[in-house]
């Protein structure tokens, strides 16, 4: 009798093609995110999984240099069944890899920047779309000067978070994750006429000229409303997605580094964030869990189903 149990776990590293889901137990076997097949062959690939564990950039707790582990362990629970509610397999005709974490020689900070960036270069130039898991909110900045470069600038920018991140800095070389759309408005990478921040919830004298949908008004209004500012604002420009997780109350995601009360739950975060079909996302990114601060995992699952929704964005996109 020929034993076919070998091919019923770990598929990250025994699938021979990246297409279909695979169901896997939960509790075990190579956690990939969503079990795509670990690969650093791009040949094919449509979207790259990555992670970029970096957390130097810190303003409070560190620790989100795990999350981009965290994010693919929660992420064995989305996996096991079709997503809700979209019904279908999103990997049915979309090729979805997972590309692993980009080194980064933390000993060397100043490298940091280009490191990502070139981590970056590398995935766009093959055609393929990017999905990246930090990490801190500081590598969106090298993430936004790549897609800039392949996209075209400036670019629409959908910011969900807490923090505006557009405290002046015009030091050169430093990391800050509370200033880097500042340097990005001041490089040109983002258009603020057709930006929109959602779920803002901390003070900043100036806010540079973007969309302000705070959070207050997010419970005011309710979603849809939400959908159709972001859709007016943005209309079809190419447009970089990035949700820091703190967006969300603590209550929904206490593993962060940077919590502050009366945000967005998960469940209003995902009501938007499904509504955004029409919407042309060229590059995606979640950071700021830190799962040394989490409870049950709920952080970590939160970002792992905005993930899978936005995979599920991009495929209903392709068909």
């Amino acid at each position: 009798m020929t034993n076919d149990n070998h091919i019923k776990i770990n598929g990250a590293i025994a699938r021979e093609n990246p297409y279909g889901m695979l169901r896997e137990p939960t509790f075990s076997g190579v956690s990939s995110f969503m079990r795509r097949n670990y690969s650093k062959d791009l040949t094919g690939a449509e979207l790259v999984i990555s992670g970029i564990p970096f957390d130097l950039a810190v303003t409070n707790r560190s620790g989100a240099r795990f999350g981009p582990q965290a994010i693919r362990l929660a992420s064995a629970e989305v996996a096991s069944l079709k997503p809700y509610p979209w019904g279908f397999d999103p990997f049915e005709n979309l090729s979805v890899i997972d590309f692993g974490d980009c080194y980064l020689d933390v000993h060397n900070p100043m490298t940091i920047h280009e490191t990502i960036a070139d981590h970056a270069r590398h995935i766009l130039a093959s055609g393929a779309r990017m999905l990246t898991f930090g990490g801190d909110h500081y590598i969106t900045y090298p993430l936004l000067k790549a897609h800039a470069e392949k996209f075209g600038e400036p670019l629409a920018l959908i910011h969900f978070d807490a923090h505006s991140d557009t405290w002046p800095d015009d030091s050169p070389s430093s990391l800050n994750h509370g200033s880097m759309f500042y340097k990005a408005m001041k490089d040109g990478l983002i258009d603020p006429k057709h930006s929109v921040q959602i779920g803002i919830r901390t003070w900043n004298d100036d806010f540079m000229g973007i969309h302000i949908l705070d959070a207050t008004w997010v419970h005011r209004h309710g979603t849809d409303a939400v959908i159709t500012e972001v859709e007016h604002i943005v209309g079809d420009r190419p447009a970089y997605f990035t949700f820091d997780i703190d967006c969300l109350d603590p209550a929904f995601a206490p593993g962060t580094g940077t919590p502050v009360c009366g945000g967005l739950s998960t469940a209003q975060a995902l009501a938007i964030i499904r509504g955004f079909i029409g919407i042309n996302l060229i590059g995606m990114d979640i950071v700021e869990v830190a799962p040394a601060y989490d409870h049950s995992q709920i952080t970590a699952l939160a970002a792992a189903h905005i993930a899978c929704d936005l995979i599920c964005l991009y495929a209903k996109r392709k068909t």
